[in-house]
């Protein structure tokens, strides 16, 4: 029988431009880890030397954690991840008002993760109450709508440091100012910020503050919530109790090691990841506005992360977009990562008055350690290619 052979093809040069739906474990990360799956794997809450040896991985994971954001480390409760951290912050924070007898209402804003917003709409079911705050064009919170609400004393205000869709910067100490002044605790979801930008939880005021660990660097499956007044916030699932009965259940060891020294790490190159991040940015919004002259570059004239590049292109749809991107080894998003499928326009880009056939037509790269110029020039060769074949296919099907 004669021989057959597969036919082989030079490898693809991959790039990945979606390191804020998820980033690669750092190898310093995973070193650190891999003992509290052998030597390590005791219970942290046992007493005998094996639990010792996990309690002691914990306490360590707490102050490296604690010290990346200028906390205490009894400040630290570590959760599955950045969502986890949203619903307890929420939801916790309406069922300590009812304990205290006061309104389970809860602010957030209409362009929150939606980690955030289901939180708000849980409170309702239980009997509670949810503001959602608008925005303006840039998707800057409107402070208007912000006075009036804290005139009600809610439990709780949560807005998203940075948003993880179009990059925008919220003003934290503006908020936070606010809030203080009006005796109303402020939760920020910081999932996209912690890595990317200073954050100083003084200085904006915050009690609350949720990070993820697979955003910076650490696997999926764990986060932390910061909590400074563990008066404000109730358990949403209960137990046993380990972290001061604010999130009981055994704690993932590893994980959190993991957070931590990601936390760490980020926090050590924080200043020099900021400049290379934004010159890598600056350099690709100007080489995409340059290949396709009506882009739409949003929230380009507000204070913005420097990892998220979020544009629209007319004539085309972002999944058509994507699939053309993929195939030409480029990994993107068509905004967030939890929404990819959906046939409706992204949740934020209509709060901030985006054209929905604009809107459909939104792909958002993003930045990390990994990025290189090489990246870039991969993508900017491929750019204007593929928007013209996915607007030409446009025109055939008649969606243009």
């Amino acid at each position: 029988m004669p021989h057959t052979h597969a036919a082989t093809f030079p490898p693809m040069e991959l790039t990945y431009l979606d390191h804020s739906a998820t980033t690669p474990v750092r190898p310093d990360v995973l070193e650190a880890m891999l003992p509290y799956f052998s030597s390590s794997w005791g219970n942290p809450s046992s007493s005998h030397r094996f639990g010792r040896a996990a309690r002691a991985g914990l306490e360590l994971a707490k102050r490296e954690t604690a010290g990346a954001l200028g906390v205490e480390p009894n400040q630290v409760i570590f959760t599955s991840g950045g969502t986890e951290a949203d619903n307890l912050a929420l939801i916790g924070a309406a069922l300590a008002a009812r304990a205290h007898g006061r309104p389970m209402h809860v602010v957030t804003t209409a362009i929150e993760h939606k980690a955030a917003l289901a939180s708000c709409h849980a409170v309702v079911a239980l009997g509670g109450k949810e503001t959602i705050l608008g925005v303006d064009a840039d998707g800057i919170v409107r402070f208007d709508e912000l006075d009036a609400v804290l005139k009600e004393r809610p439990a709780l205000v949560s807005v998203m440091w940075v948003n993880n869709e179009v990059g925008v910067v919220q003003p934290m100490v503006e908020i936070g100012a606010r809030c203080r002044a009006a005796g109303v605790p402020l939760h920020s979801d910081a999932v996209q910020a912690f890595g990317k930008l200073p954050i100083d939880m003084n200085a904006a005021g915050c009690t609350l503050l949720s990070i993820s660990g697979h955003k910076i660097g650490a696997p999926k499956g764990i986060g932390a919530l910061i909590v400074r007044d563990r008066k404000i916030v109730e358990a949403i699932i209960h137990g046993g109790g380990q972290q001061y009965g604010i999130r009981p259940g055994t704690e993932n060891v590893a994980g959190a090691v993991a957070l931590g020294r990601a936390a760490l790490i980020a926090r050590r190159e924080l200043d020099d990841h900021v400049i290379r991040l934004t010159a890598l940015r600056n350099e690709l919004v100007a080489r995409l506005t340059a290949a396709v002259t009506d882009i739409v570059v949003h929230a380009q004239n507000v204070p913005h992360a420097p990892h998220i590049v979020s544009v629209s292109i007319p004539g085309a749809e972002s999944e058509a977009l994507l699939m053309h991107f993929d195939l030409a080894g480029i990994a993107c998003s068509g905004g967030s990562a939890c929404n990819t499928g959906a046939v409706e326009p992204s949740h934020v880009l209509v709060a901030m008055g985006v054209e929905r056939s604009l809107a459909l037509g939104t792909i958002r790269f993003s930045l990390g350690h990994e990025t290189t110029a090489a990246d870039l020039n991969r993508l900017t060769e491929a750019f204007p290619g593929i928007v013209e074949r996915v607007r030409q296919l446009s025109v055939a099907l008649g969606r243009a």
